[in-house]
């Protein structure tokens, strides 16, 4: 059984308590609408479109960004260790499980409570926006715009957590204070350091750290994501250096591609392994994961723009097809 434990402020519990109380089924559904703004889907759209498509620089500093909180966050939930609201307070109900295939106090497969990881993502997705400053400025409606973005899309996923019955107050509260220091910390990293390849195997080897006590696949996922980025950003900018694009058919192309592609690589990845053993939670389960989400976004971020220059190309017209 996994170890877990129950930690809370009466004024949270009250509050969570009395926002559930005002809901009703359509609040629960727009909560349910909002919190998605924070899960995974979703930040792969963004993240894929602004890589992919929009300028791969900008999508480079945000997925940096984005990797870290992604492999931070459980980090910390396994020292925490803390149990979600609705385990210890049966007046608060779950409206949104993490997993709504499993028990729902099954703690291996909903997830420790603290930080939110929805707050933590969003605000450092949201956040990025309008931290990267392209070459030549931006225009001032246009940030304005940005901030506007990271300020409230965070806010209305967090308050949306706790509305779910799936995070404390100081859950979220958490996420918000560390997204915003990946944000300004890493931001002013990428900006400084030159060696971008010393920075990111610092921090993967930091990262690595949670094979020591980390019991939940969220950590092992991660970590595989984070090597997988980062041999990526370089592969990308020494053998690939592919171009953005601002049009939509191809842009709309790129990212439904690679959706696919990172669906379908999960899938036949696990084809040469059994259900049980992947579900095992045993060390080597735990590695293969981890090289699974490895590769997956190795052969998603610095092999398959290889092709953008052949399927995605826009056709410039000859001189003899403009007369024709």
């Amino acid at each position: 059984m996994i170890e877990s434990v129950s930690f809370f402020y009466d004024w949270e519990v009250a509050l969570q308590i009395f926002i559930q109380s005002l809901l009703g089924s359509f609040g629960t559904t727009v909560c349910s609408v909002v919190t998605m703004f924070g899960e995974e889907m979703i930040m792969i759209v963004i993240l894929g479109y602004i890589y992919w498509c929009l300028d791969k620089e900008y999508g480079k500093f945000i997925g940096v960004n984005v990797i870290i909180g992604i492999v931070l966050n459980p980090l910390l939930k396994n020292i925490a260790l803390r149990r979600r609201p609705y385990f210890d307070h049966p007046e608060i109900k779950c409206l949104k499980p993490v997993d709504s295939s499993a028990d729902i106090y099954d703690i291996a497969a909903q997830g420790y409570s603290f930080p939110s990881g929805h707050s933590l993502n969003s605000a450092i997705v949201y956040g990025s926006l309008p931290a990267w400053q392209p070459e030549g400025g931006r225009d001032k409606g246009w940030q304005k715009a940005l901030m506007v973005i990271a300020i409230v899309m965070p806010l209305l996923v967090g308050v949306s957590r706790v509305a779910l019955g799936v995070h404390y107050a100081t859950d979220v509260l958490a996420g918000w204070a560390g997204g915003l220091v990946i944000v300004l910390g890493m931001g002013c990293l990428q900006k400084k350091v030159k060696k971008k390849w010393l920075l990111h195997l610092i921090i993967f080897l930091i990262s690595l750290v949670g094979f020591f006590y980390c019991k939940t696949t969220d950590y092992y996922t991660g970590v595989g994501m984070m090597g997988g980025f980062f041999l990526a950003y370089h592969f990308e900018e020494k053998y690939v250096k592919f171009e953005s694009t601002r049009n939509v058919w191809i842009s709309i192309l790129r990212v439904a591609v690679g959706g696919a592609l990172y669906f379908g690589l999960n899938t036949a990845l696990k084809l040469p392994f059994s259900k049980e053993f992947l579900d095992s939670a045993t060390l080597a389960a735990y590695i293969v994961r981890s090289l699974r989400y490895a590769v997956v976004m190795f052969l998603l971020m610095g092999v398959y723009p290889l092709a953008f220059g052949k399927l995605f190309k826009k056709k410039v017209p000859t001189e003899s097809e403009k007369n024709s």
